[in-house]
This record gives C-alpha cells, sequence and structure tokens, in this order.
C-alpha cells in the first residue's frame, strides 16, 4: 500500500506497557489492562515473553481464589447461549466472570472463527465479565498455555469465576481438564444418537452432565435422556475424587436450571476442599503445566537461534523427505541442544 500512495503513513502500533504498569491496573480491577496483559502473554516476540514472565511472577501471589470452570458439549448444544445465561446468573448473584473461549481458527489468518464476542453481547457489555477469545491456532499446546496464563492473570484482576469454553468434543477436552477444578459436559436431549457419537473419554471426565435446550421440563424425551446418561455414568470407574456426577437439565434460552447447576459446583467445591483433594488437583495441574512448558519453551528457543534453527530445519526436511526417521531426527536434535547447553 505504501508503494501505491507515497504519502501513506503507516499507523504506529501502541507500545505494550510495562509489567508494573500492567499489574497495577490489573489489581485495580481495569479490564483494558487485562487485555494488554493477555495481547502480551500472546506475543512471540522475545522482549514481549521476557516481560510476560516477570508480569506472570509478580500476579501469581495475587491468584488463585476462583473456581475455575471447563465447559464442552456436542456441535449445535448452544455452549455460547448457555455461558452468556450462566454468566449473567454468576454475576447475579455477587460474582465476577471472566469467559476464556477457545476457538477454532482460521486457516487463513489464524483467527477466531466463531467470534465469542459477537455470540455474547449481553455479558460482553457487563462491567463485572470479561470475555477473551483465543484462536487455537492449530497448536493445542500454545492454547493451553496461554489459556493457563489469561486464567492467572483473570484471577489477579478479581474474577472469582472463570469459564474456559472448548472447540468442541475432541483432544482440546483433555487439555482444559488439565487446567480446571470442575468440568462440565453439555448435551442435548435426542440422548440416543449424542450417546453413541461422544467419545466415552469425555464423559468419564465430566463432573457434571448437563443436557441444554430442555425448554420443557416435561418433556418425555428430556427425562428419557436423563436416564440414559446417568445409566451410562453408572459404567465407569468411580472418580478417585469420591465425586459422583449429577445429571441436570437446563435451558439456557429461558435461563433455568441454571441455579441447580451452580448449586452442584458449589458443593463440588465444598466436597473436595473439605477432603483436601482441591489442593493436591491444583498442585497436580501446576506441575503438569511445568512439564508440559519444558518442551515448548525450548522448543521456541531452538527457532529463535540461528545455529540450531539451520539444524532444526535441515532435520525437519530430512523427516518430511523421508529420509530419517522422525524419532531419530528428534533424538539428534535433543543431543545437539544438550552438546551446547550443558
Amino acid at each position: 500500500m505504501d508503494s501505491i500512495n507515497p504519502n501513506f503513513k503507516r499507523r504506529p502500533q501502541r507500545p505494550l506497557s510495562n509489567a508494573d504498569d500492567l499489574l497495577k491496573g490489573i489489581l485495580a480491577g481495569n479490564r483494558s489492562k487485562l487485555g494488554q496483559a493477555l495481547t502480551l502473554c500472546e506475543s512471540k516476540l522475545a522482549t514481549h515473553r521476557k516481560e510476560a514472565e516477570k508480569l506472570l511472577q509478580m500476579a501469581l501471589p495475587h491468584s488463585g481464589n476462583s473456581v475455575r470452570i471447563g465447559i464442552t458439549g456436542v456441535p449445535g448444544v448452544g455452549k455460547s447461549t448457555f455461558i452468556e445465561a450462566f454468566g449473567e446468573y454468576l454475576i447475579s448473584q455477587g460474582n465476577k466472570v471472566a469467559v476464556l473461549a477457545i476457538d477454532p481458527s482460521s486457516a487463513k489468518t489464524g483467527g477466531s472463527i466463531l467470534g465469542d464476542k459477537t455470540r455474547m453481547e449481553l455479558l460482553t457489555q457487563n462491567e463485572n465479565a470479561f470475555i477473551r477469545p483465543s484462536p487455537s491456532g492449530g497448536s493445542l499446546g500454545g492454547v493451553a498455555r496461554r489459556t493457563r496464563e489469561s486464567i492467572l492473570l483473570c484471577e489477579a484482576a478479581g474474577y472469582n469465576v472463570i469459564l474456559v469454553e472448548t472447540v468442541g468434543v475432541g483432544q482440546s477436552e483433555t487439555t482444559v481438564k488439565n487446567m480446571v477444578d470442575f468440568f462440565m459436559l453439555l448435551m442435548l436431549a435426542s440422548a440416543g444418537d449424542e450417546l453413541q457419537g461422544i467419545k466415552r473419554g469425555i464423559m468419564e471426565m465430566a463432573d457434571l452432565v448437563l443436557i441444554n435446550k430442555a425448554d420443557s421440563p416435561d418433556d418425555p424425551q428430556v427425562k428419557m435422556a436423563m436416564g440414559d446418561y446417568k445409566r451410562a455414568l453408572h459404567l465407569f470407574p468411580a472418580n478417585d475424587n469420591e465425586w459422583i456426577p449429577p445429571v441436570q437439565a437446563c435451558s439456557a434460552l429461558n435461563k433455568t436450571g441454571l441455579e441447580a447447576a451452580w448449586s452442584s459446583i458449589e458443593q463440588f467445591q465444598n466436597q473436595q476442599k473439605l477432603k483436601g483433594y482441591w489442593a493436591q488437583n491444583r498442585s497436580k495441574q501446576a506441575l503438569s503445566w511445568f512439564e508440559d512448558s519444558i518442551g515448548e519453551i525450548i522448543l521456541e528457543q531452538v527457532r529463535a537461534s540461528d545455529k540450531f534453527n539451520t539444524f532444526y530445519q535441515a532435520k525437519k526436511e530430512a523427516v518430511a523427505q523421508g529420509e530419517i526417521e522422525p524419532g531419530l531426527a528428534a533424538h539428534a536434535l535433543a543431543n545437539e541442544i544438550l552438546k551446547h547447553s550443558f
């Protein structure tokens, strides 16, 4: 565009605030500063990552005071409609709600396809709510890291309920389960086909199965579906945390069943804290975050180094051409890193 119009002046990019300034705004509940902080954490620039790490460390003592809820469901179940209705209900009960929505990404732009802010218009306008879409970008590892960092910063900003919405039923659910306290599975009343279509692993992870779009609680199809899901859950081994997942029905459209869902979450929270499982789960998740980050950060550093990046690209090309077995190429790269690091 500059070559076409010599008088065109590119708009200067606003520099991101430093960690100290961002933390001050976050602790004051400034949503704009929180948004800037999340943008900083999403940046891949080395200088930004260094500042982001400083911010996260300073925010750590102010985090942890929330209930983290993962929400997933079959396509068409109405996750966003439910989250907006549920979020409004939680706020009416005196809570501050942050919604972190992991969206599919555009293959061309890498941006969010579903655009959760446009699908949660009322909740977006509420001063006690904060919504942040996180394009998956085809990398669940990157999403997990950014989402965990987002949770930490939202907690530091005073949001005591964090809702993490996943792309859909699939691999992302396992990732989200490992960063939340409570995992909610939304289903539809057409239990037969839905029960066959959902993976057993997703059902086993659920702390609550909630049948959405149950606009009429006396609907025989809703009652039948609830029975089917309860029987399915009884086939699974008992949870290590002694929690028995309930099956409930709600209508996000009519705003019914939301109070009962929140009551189940509160019961879960009370039981888990009383038995010591709550802190144990948070500790395991923190260690998992640490382990997952090691490989990702090493790979980032390799790609940032010209010397190692040349070696990395050569091995990558050899793998693509079928000249070397992928595992052997990875070992060769790892050995090269260790040779120059220790």
